[in-house]
This record gives structure tokens, sequence and C-alpha cells, in this order.
């Protein structure tokens, strides 16, 4: 069981964690994520549908991904992105003793050179957490779209984000095997869906995550 719409309550018994970003201008913004690549199948498609809209997003890598992958990995920075930590090993938090997982998530940062963290499934101990906030900026989500989840189809996942997701929201999408066919379908309407509705699309930083403000926004271009 997940939840779509991160609840308020839930946000605000995490304050450490990052949520949502808090605006400061009067464009809205919002900040697409993507976990689980680098992988060739599907992440330079979704470079080339976020380049249509001018839209910066924010990779969460898995850090094998990145070892068999390095090109893809360097063509997401190269195209102005920002990349994230999802562990070495795709790692359940709650399913793994403390050290190895610290030494997991160390690898992966020290590969891609981040300090923003975001565990897969969600998933920290309460150990776990005190510990990590203190090395890294974790980043979790508002807006969940169950791409991945084999019981919704496309049009679910679309509804699931375009029905929740508002200023500043931090949206969750996979650049994965699992989530392809999903995510071929919905990401160019969710841009499309945005912009028409004036929104920008941002990369999330550790100095935007430190002051709350929309400081990676990029203007949208008419695609």
């Amino acid at each position: 069981m997940y939840l779509i719409k991160t609840p308020r309550v839930i946000q605000k018994l995490f304050p450490n964690f990052h949520w949502k970003v808090r605006q400061r201008t009067e464009q809205p913004t919002i900040y697409l994520t993507f976990d689980d690549g680098p992988i060739p199948h599907l992440t330079p498609w979704v470079l080339e549908q976020l380049e249509q809209f001018n839209a910066k997003a924010t990779f969460f890598c898995v850090g094998n991904n990145v070892r068999r992958y390095p090109e893809v990995l360097q063509q997401t920075l190269d195209a102005g992105h920002v990349v994230g930590n999802h562990t070495t090993h795709h790692l359940d938090g709650w399913k793994t003793d403390n050290v190895p997982y610290f030494h997991d998530v160390r690898h992966c940062a020290v590969q891609l050179k981040t300090t923003l963290f975001r565990p897969p499934y969600g998933r920290l101990k309460p150990s776990q957490a005190q510990f990590l906030q203190r090395h890294y900026q974790i980043v979790m989500w508002d807006v969940l779209s169950g791409d991945f989840d084999p019981e919704l189809t496309a049009d679910d996942c679309y509804d699931n984000v375009v029905n929740n997701a508002g200023p500043g929201s931090i949206v969750v999408l996979h650049d994965s095997l699992k989530a392809e066919e999903k995510v071929r379908d919905i990401l160019p309407r969710i841009l499309r869906h945005y912009t028409d509705l004036g929104y920008t699309f941002a990369s999330l930083t550790p100095e935007l995550l430190t002051s709350g403000a929309s400081l990676a926004s990029t203007r949208l271009k008419t695609a």
C-alpha cells in the first residue's frame, strides 16, 4: 500500500525531509524526479522529452546502473539535469542493517558526487534517517505517479499527477523497465499539461532545498 499524495501531517512529522519546495515567484514551478535509472532503454528518451519543453528534472540514480551505463549518466549531466543518490543496490532500508545500508548509500554518493539522497521505496528506519540527514539532504515527494504499479493504467498514473501536483510539488516518476510503457505514455502529456498552465519545470539542487526558493527554475519555451 502507498499514498499518491503525501498528507501534510506526514510531511510535518518529518520536517527534515524535503517534500515540496516553497515557492517565492509568481510563476509556478513543478519538480519532476525520476528514480531507478539510468538505463539506455528509457533515460535518453526521457531526456529528449524534457528538452522539447526546456524542462529540467532530477534523476535519483542507482549506483549499479551508473556503473553499467556511465554514458547515459553523462548524457543526463550534459543536458543540465541534476542527479541524486538512490543507493548502490536499490536497498530497502527497513530490511537492511544500518552499517551495510550506510556503506551502500555512501558508495553511490561518492560515485555521483552528490548530497541529494532518496531512499528506495521511501523506507528508512528512524536510526537510519537520524544518521543520514546529518550528511545528506533527504528528498521525498509530494506526489507519487504510481507508474511502477502493474494494477494501474497509464491514465490512472497521469490522473494521479495532474489531480494532485501543484506549485512546488516534487513528483516521482521512474526511468525503469518496469515503468517504461506508462512513462512513455504519460510524460509528454504531463509536460504539455503543466506547460499550458504556465508552469516551469526545474531541477532540485542543494541550494534550492536549503533556501526553499525556486532558484533553479527555467522558463519554458513553446514546444
